[in-house]
């Protein structure tokens, strides 16, 4: 019986199903650059002017450029670069660099004329945008009247990641307007594959490197469990979803997908949020006098939930999923799907709980 782990939380959980039921593995695409390529191209980075690495999110690829950064300072015998992080990855850039020597503060929003910033993220697929990108997440916290034009912009009110869309030319627009340089890090599970270092408006050129590697054709499957992949994806349900908006052709209609997700954090999403509180209508989102953060995932989950079911293991009370349309577990579930020319039923069953989980789909198994 194979086992499949998937992240949830800070932890992974193994999945046990029986062969006969998993319908193929996807490896990792791409070739893994090794510390000394990795290296090599971080020379753009003059390390000898003061320099102050900005984290708006935190991955285990950034947390390897930075490593290597700081290991080429040591090697130079130069004073190591400071890092600014957003509030929400704070503890956990304390806890993974505890060097003494090495100065950690919060990033804030007056800091960004500061031309010695210098900005890490690692690329990911976008419903709104196609890619997200350092351009896209700078947009999305400092550039709220920009969002407006982004949305309006859309492709439909379905997501489209991976998809080359003029969105992206606006958040390009916004970052021209900053003295500020990026390292753009595209990467798959196993570690580093390409990054692009400069102006944050040209680095997400490397968006190609993305596609070739995360984009994948599976046809479609009634049922699918979608994990986030790693642990900055999971921390609230609003940054969560991004991972269902990439796997939502790969869905059947009048399927069902199921996202793990632990979303600690809350809902991260101001818009979904006030939809929960009733301050927002879904009238209000395909075409709003102002944009309010995360309304493209709102109308994004209000369409896909009328091509399929959608459900989610999470720590967020009932009432906000039932709010939302969705189906709610405390754990993973037995999926068991039965046809008929007139209907179609799927049952969920309660099978365990907390950390071990277990999952057995009768019709296949995607991730």
């Amino acid at each position: 019986m194979p086992e499949i782990w998937l992240s949830y939380g800070p932890t992974d959980v193994v999945l046990d199903i029986r062969a006969e039921n998993l319908d193929k593995k996807i490896e990792p695409e791409g070739k893994n650059l090794i510390d000394l390529e990795i290296s090599s191209k971080l020379e753009q980075i003059d390390l000898t002017k003061p320099t102050e690495l900005v984290i708006l999110e935190y991955s285990k690829a950034v947390q390897k450029v930075i490593s290597i950064l700081l290991e080429k300072c040591n090697q130079k015998l130069i004073p190591k670069p400071k890092i600014l992080v957003d509030k929400s990855n704070f503890h956990i850039m304390k806890n993974i660099f505890s060097d003494p020597t090495l100065a950690i503060s919060e990033f804030s929003t007056s800091q960004l004329s500061n031309s010695n910033l210098v900005f890490i993220g690692e690329m990911e697929l976008d419903g709104l945008f196609g890619f997200n990108t350092i351009s896209t997440k700078l947009v999305r916290r400092f550039g709220k009247d920009h969002m407006l034009a982004a949305y309006e912009k859309r492709k439909g009110n379905l997501p489209a990641p991976g998809e080359d869309l003029p969105t992206l030319t606006i958040s390009q627009k916004f970052t021209d307007a900053f003295d500020v340089s990026a390292i753009e890090i595209v990467a798959n599970s196993l570690g580093v594959t390409d990054l692009s270092i400069g102006h944050p408006s040209t680095t997400s050129s490397i968006s190609k490197s993305l596609s070739s590697i995360a984009i994948n054709e599976v046809g479609k499957h009634r049922a699918i469990i979608i994990s986030t992949g790693k642990e900055s994806s999971d921390q609230t349900f609003g940054r969560s979803l991004s991972s269902l908006w990439n796997c939502s052709e790969a869905i059947k209609e009048e399927g069902v997908a199921i996202i793990l997700a632990e979303c600690r954090n809350g809902i991260g999403s101001e818009a979904i949020q006030q939809y929960i509180e009733g301050r927002i209508s879904l009238d209000r989102l395909k075409n709003p006098a102002k944009y309010v953060d995360g309304m493209e995932d709102l109308l994004f989950l209000t369409e896909t939930g009328k091509k399929f079911q959608i459900g989610i293991v999470s720590i967020l009370p009932e009432f906000y999923t039932k709010k939302l349309g969705m189906l709610s577990f405390g754990g993973i579930v037995h999926i068991e799907m039965q046809e008929s020319l007139q209907e179609q039923k799927f049952f969920f069953v309660y099978l365990k709980a907390e950390k071990y989980h277990q999952v057995v789909l009768h019709l296949g198994f995607s991730c």
